[in-house]
């Protein structure tokens, strides 16, 4: 079901074209920290002419064999339609190395070919970290409409491996080894690099954040800290925060940028208590609680339901960044 708050529904811009389902052409599990079996390697394929891009797998990318989500598949630009071809070419990706040495952070760089609108989001994954196929295929949805979306490593190639049975003692062991100090500082300099490539360079003036899970919590950190710098250090304009995990609601008095917080009201790891304290305290913060849903539906959708909430909730988030970023 839908969130009430209709100043949600009120956000969404009506001239932008409607996202595909998150669900069509793949299937995924919820993010409870376990995870379906990666599907098979796909070719491997250069997504960027630039001389300074890798060649990468992909896992999201199109194919005949298995039809990825679309941007649009309605309107990507004067109300043209586009095929599954034509849609591998709104957006290239490349693999990048942030930093030097031992400071060195990986991501993937997700950028709009033929609609880019200049403006830079950076994407904190949930545990199962930046390579992750629902990951990448969300990032590759929202830079199919317009926006540059870097999705770093979180966890210096060590994300969380799932177990069936779920192994609780292990995946606190794995979380204790995920420095919060060195986490922060990675998500510090990707910042900055996004900085440097899109505000320094004067092609966009502001700068968004989404997080899922475990990168929801970090959203909320790192905004905290972007506060921090004072109206004239900031780099971020806005944030959307998918089903944060653990979140520190202590900081939501310093959060400056608006944020909107989706949750399910189903989800033990991101309790409506905590979204509503942040939704109260933080200002120009709105939470828009899903019924019925737990942890994972935006981009790991299981059901005919769940899928029109992850919809609903990704179009929630389009005209959000819209709204604060563009308009």
């Amino acid at each position: 079901m839908a969130p009430a708050p209709a100043a949600v529904a009120a956000a969404r811009p009506l001239s932008l074209p409607c996202a595909s389902s998150p669900r069509q052409g793949r299937q995924g599990r919820a993010c409870s920290f376990h995870r379906a079996a990666p599907s098979a390697p796909r070719h491997t394929r250069v997504l960027c002419k630039s001389a300074a891009v890798l060649p990468v797998q992909e896992p999201g990318r199109c194919s005949r064999l298995r039809r990825r989500p679309l941007c649009s598949q309605a309107e990507v630009a004067a109300g043209a339609t586009v095929d599954d071809d034509e849609a591998c070419e709104l957006v290239s990706g490349s693999d990048l190395v942030i930093g030097e040495g031992d400071d060195s952070v990986r991501a993937h760089l997700f950028r709009a070919v033929k609609n880019n609108n200049g403006t830079g989001i950076l994407l904190l994954s949930d545990v199962f970290g930046f390579e992750d196929s629902a990951t990448r295929d969300f990032a590759y949805r929202v830079a199919c409409n317009g926006y540059n979306v870097l999705v770093p490593d979180l966890f210096r190639g060590d994300p969380w491996k799932p177990s069936a049975p779920f192994d609780e003692g292990g995946f606190a062991r794995w979380l204790a080894g995920q420095a919060p100090a060195r986490v922060s500082g990675d998500i510090d300099a990707c910042t900055r690099w996004l900085v440097d490539e899109f505000k320094a360079a004067g092609v966009s003036r502001r700068l968004g954040v989404v997080g899922f899970c475990y990168g929801g919590a970090r959203l909320v950190e790192a905004l905290a800290r972007d506060a921090d710098a004072g109206e004239g250090g900031r780099c971020f304009s806005a944030g959307v925060c998918f089903y944060g995990s653990r979140m520190d609601a202590s900081l939501s008095a310093r959060l400056a940028a608006p944020v909107l917080f989706v949750c399910g009201d189903g989800d033990p790891l991101c309790p409506v208590e905590t979204v509503r304290e942040l939704e109260r305290r933080a200002g120009g913060a709105m939470a828009a609680v899903y019924a019925g849903r737990g942890h994972g539906f935006a981009h790991r959708p299981q059901s005919v339901e769940e899928d029109a909430d992850a919809e609903d909730a990704f179009n929630a988030m389009r005209g959000w960044l819209h709204d604060h970023l563009l308009a």
